[in-house]
Order: structure tokens, then sequence, then C-alpha cells
């Protein structure tokens, strides 16, 4: 049957694709609820479009400053000269000076190294971003050397969250509860002296049956206590990658639909699409921005002072 034309449904395909719909889903839906023909090329055709748009989207102008820059990876199936591989799909998100996020690009990788992340970072200097405040990231490998090297005042959180469920992961079932309840002594404590003087006494208690625990709190330990410095508004912001966590969870809802992409652009088209939609829910400013943002002004008062009026 000759297929007929789709005339105004290309906003309406994307968005399914959006949603998470395979290309065939599309077509079943669009033949049950509308009674047009439309084949799956035509459908990734149609998604196909959007590859300039997704494209120019990813070296866009940026910011000169963001406050927060929050960076985790999820891991999606890509089929890669015949084999099926895992590669890590990075997303980074920033909160500005106005305490609006937005997610600031995709990158694709199979392995993490200082010279990769040398390379995203040197692209957000040629993208116009002069400065971060802090970065929180979960541990990514290279990345705090490539933050040093290209934003050397940058200060860097490590995920506290992603600490704790690592250090829970090695020990015996029995102990995790009393364990988790250690650990929280060290991350809920007032200042850093406290919270140094609660890891001790995790060592004293912990130390002897899960030594490497102990050793990963103490070797990380400058990154993992950034958040002293700041306030609770602020530390409740920076010691969790949650809201980068909250981007990838809705985007892997979105494309587990999706078992195997066949290309790196397949897998780009479908991730640019799944933050697009993610992205049409951020209407409102982080919350408390005005108490956080009056911390921030004070503890970078000479770096901000050329950015606010």
């Amino acid at each position: 049957k000759r297929q007929k034309d789709i005339g105004g449904f290309e906003e309406l395909i994307l968005s399914m694709y959006a949603k998470g719909m395979s290309t065939r889903d599309i077509q079943h839906h669009v033949k049950e609820i509308y009674n047009h023909d439309i084949s799956p090329e035509t459908v990734s055709r149609i998604t196909d479009a959007v590859i300039d748009k997704a494209k120019e989207w990813q070296n866009r102008p940026l910011e000169p400053v963001y406050a927060i820059v929050f960076m985790d990876a999820l891991f999606l199936k890509l089929r890669m000269d015949g084999r099926v591989k895992n590669v890590a799909a990075y997303l980074m998100v920033g909160i500005d000076l106005e305490g609006r996020k937005e997610c600031l690009g995709i990158w694709l990788g199979q392995s993490e190294s200082a010279k990769y992340w040398l390379g995203v970072l040197n692209e957000f200097k040629n993208r116009g971003v002069n400065d971060v405040l802090i970065f929180a990231v979960d541990g990514l490998t290279g990345f705090s050397e490539a933050i040093r090297a290209v934003y050397p005042q940058a200060e860097i959180q490590r995920c506290l969250v992603h600490q704790v469920r690592n250090s829970l992961a090695q020990m015996a079932w029995k102990d995790r509860k009393e364990v988790a309840s250690s650990l929280r002594s060290i991350y809920t404590a007032p200042t850093e002296e406290a919270g140094l003087m609660a890891l001790a006494e995790f060592e004293e208690t912990w130390g002897r049956k899960y030594p490497h625990v102990v050793l990963s709190w103490k070797r990380h330990w400058p990154e993992l206590a950034t958040f002293y410095n700041y306030p609770e508004a602020v530390r409740r912001l920076i010691y969790t990658t949650n809201p980068i966590e909250s981007l990838n969870s809705r985007v892997r809802k979105t494309v587990k639909g999706k078992s195997v992409f066949p290309t790196e652009i397949a897998l780009f088209k479908a991730l640019y699409l799944a933050v697009a939609e993610a992205e049409k829910r951020w209407t409102m400013r982080t919350r408390n921005w005005q108490e956080i943002m009056a911390q921030l002004s004070i503890f970078f008062q000479e770096r901000l002072k050329d950015y606010l009026c």
C-alpha cells in the first residue's frame, strides 16, 4: 500500500521518539490512532533530521561562569565492529549564577582518562566558560586532574552518596546497617575537624576488618571534605550528584526500549532528544537559590566581581 503523506506528524513523531518509543512502536501507533501508513525508515529519516540541531546544541555558546557543574555517567549498549559494547554517556549539568539549570552537553567514550577530560574541559573554555566555582563529580578517573589544569581555582566535591554506596558494597551484609550509621556521623559532622574525628572513630571500630574502605576515605578526603566549607543550603546541593543523577534516571527510562544502538549517531540522537524532553520540566530556579547565591557571592567575591551587578 502506498505510504501516505504524514504532513504535520513530524513533531509528533519526534515527541514519541524522545519519550522512548521505538521506530516500529511509532509506526504502529500512527497507524492505529491516525490511520496513516508510515515506514520505520521514514521515522528514522524524520528523527535523523534533528542531528544537525543536536550538533549545534552541543557546540552552542555557554555562560561565562557556572556556580556548580555536576558530572555523571550512564552506560548503554552500542554495536561497534560487529560486537555489542558498553559505552559510557557522560552528561554534564550546570547551574548558572541565576540558579537556572541546563544540560551543558553529552559526551560518548569507552574509557576515562585525564587526557580525555582535558579535551572536554578545553571545549568548555572554547564555548565561553571562563570559570566554574564548584565541580560536583563521581570520582571519574582523571577528571580532577583535568579540572586542576583547566580551571585551577575550581573547588572539587566528590559525591558522598557514591562514596558511602561503594563502601557498603564491600562489606558483609550483617555489618552494613551499623557501618552506615558510623559513616553518617562523618558526613553529618558540623565541621571538617569533627568529620576527621568521626573518621578516626570509624577506623578504630572497622579499620581492622575493612582497611580498604578506611584507606579509600583517607585517600579521597580532600575532595570528599570540600562541602564542610559551606553552610547547610550549599552542602545539601553539592555533596551529592543528585541533580545529574535525576537527569540520567529520566534519560535511562526514555532509552530503555532501545536495547542496543546501531551507531554512535543513533545513540547521540536518542540522548539529545531525551535530554531536551527532560529539560522541559526545568522551569524553576534551584531551591533556596537566593540563600545559596548570597553565600557563594561572599566565598567567591573576587572571582565573581566582574559577573555580579
